[in-house]
């Protein structure tokens, strides 16, 4: 049964200069400076949406050894940008990527905790490891963890974590606290493992949310089973709704078992979107955009991706490669970044039926088969589709990715976000309380005792031929 009143839950992506966004585009603006992080956050505010959300970019891409055409320019340092946001919104919530193979829980427990405390409870974690010894090289820890244990570290990491949030008193709150001075054992902390031996005392009190809010990605069955036991929000990469229902119903009916009910964890695909005064002017913008996004060098580079080779002597107006796909376990045409293809001679196939049927040249196909827009249309029809998926349960909201930067939230909050207001979908107001757990309608953080009673009552998740548990960085 559909419920159409059923809250939608919207977060907003800041994207860095990548093959989503149209960083050529005169209305582009810097992808760097505070002004635009601000417009952007303000935005968002301004529209009553759930958060903000940051990827984490620790090394600038490289292809046929050279920095990719569209990772010109890294991300900023995330606990910096956030909270420089906190101190200029009040109510919208702020996400951060940050990686767990590379630093240490001690430090990001202390900076979330930090970051919870200067926003007043509106911090939130998206976990994930880093899949290479290439970014490696950058840290101390460069292609020191075979893959299997990138993740398990992963699980320790966030574990030990929860475990320094709750060293300290639910009812003490601040550093100067009397509590602080008399109890020795606020804020006292021990953990013996496998991958962090540490003891100390967490110099932060416990922040109002406790912990933050945590988000995750993972597809293969691990992965949602590590969802549906720990994570907060888990990001979906599933595009259409009968693939997106199948995904919602797997990972929803995996949460009892940890005495936890459906609302307990949001299932959230990240979305874009292109509106127009009609149905028929948003498509033909639409198809702009993608030929905006799609260059022939950046045709060259993504079809590159999928056949694993130097093919920049190709003709971008010209026929697909005929030669296969390169398959590689130790070689990548790509540095920096996960591979996102799996099965490379399946993909090649797709791409040569698709190019053969419909008589489309490498850039025609790149076009057609990578990066269509989510949403297309005009505000009525986006509002209605965005409505309908979240009352079909396709998911139970979205992350808005815009092609333009800081200005490309600007029509959704206008145009669309008042007529989701009329709807009853979408809040009027923050009334729902004060921090970001509040505003999503989850739970309280379950304390570290529980995470930890139910990670020995299962078997270990590894990271076997299914895939990751956590999300690798790309």
């Amino acid at each position: 049964m559909t419920d159409p009143r059923k809250q939608v839950v919207l977060g907003a992506h800041f994207p860095g200069v990548n093959n989503t966004t149209v960083w050529s585009d005169p209305a582009s603006g810097s992808h760097i400076d505070l002004a635009s992080f601000t417009h952007f956050a303000q935005t968002a505010e301004r529209g009553r949406l759930d958060f903000l959300f940051l990827a984490e970019g620790l090394r600038l891409r490289e292809q046929r050894g050279r920095i990719h055409d569209l990772d010109v320019v890294g991300r900023p340092d995330t606990f910096t940008i956030l909270a420089a946001l906190a101190a200029v919104t009040e109510h919208l919530g702020l996400a951060g990527t940050i990686n767990t193979t590379f630093n240490e829980p001690y430090e990001v427990a202390r900076q979330f905790a930090t970051l919870d405390h200067l926003s007043a409870g509106r911090a939130a974690w998206n976990v994930v490891t880093s899949s290479d010894a290439f970014t490696g090289e950058n840290f101390r820890r460069g292609g020191f963890l075979p893959h299997a244990e990138r993740y398990e570290r992963a699980e320790e990491f966030i574990a030990t974590a929860r475990e320094l949030w709750d060293s300290w008193p639910v009812d003490a709150v601040r550093a100067d606290d009397d509590q602080f001075l008399t109890d020795p054992a606020a804020g006292s902390f021990e953990h013996r493992g496998k991958h962090f031996d540490v003891a100390g005392r967490f110099t932060v009190p416990r922040s109002p949310q406790g912990h933050p809010v945590i988000f995750q990605a993972g597809d293969s069955s691990d992965g949602r089973e590590f969802a549906a036991r720990s994570a907060d929000a888990i990001f979906s990469r599933h595009s259409t709704a009968e693939a997106g229902r199948a995904f919602y119903r797997d990972v929803k009916g995996r949460l009892a078992r940890y005495g936890r009910q459906e609302r307990d964890l949001l299932i959230l695909p990240a979305a874009t979107f292109v509106l127009g005064d009609t149905d028929a002017d948003a498509a033909q913008r639409a198809a702009e955009v993608r030929r905006q996004q799609v260059s022939p060098q950046t045709a060259i580079l993504l079809l590159e991706q999928v056949w694993n080779r130097d093919l920049s002597g190709y003709d971008p107006d010209g026929p697909l490669p005929t030669v296969d796909p390169l398959v590689s376990e130790e070689t990548s045409i790509v540095r920096g970044r996960a591979r996102q293809v799996s099965d490379p001679f399946a993909e090649a196939a797709r791409y040569r039926a698709v190019a053969e049927a419909r008589g489309l040249s490498i850039r025609e196909t790149v076009i057609e088969l990578t990066g269509r827009q989510t949403f297309v249309g005009s505000p009525e029809s986006v509002a209605a589709a965005i409505v309908d998926a979240v009352a079909t349960d396709v998911s139970d909201g979205f992350i808005l990715v815009p092609h333009i930067t800081p200005g490309g939230l600007d029509g959704f909050v206008d145009e669309v976000v008042p007529l989701l207001q009329e709807r009853g979908v979408l809040r009027h107001d923050y009334t729902a309380g004060a921090t970001l757990r509040d505003h999503l309608g989850l739970p309280p953080a379950r304390p570290a005792t529980d995470w930890a009673a139910w990670a020995s009552s299962r078997e270990t998740v590894t990271a076997g031929a299914a895939g990751p548990a956590v999300r690798e960085t790309a």
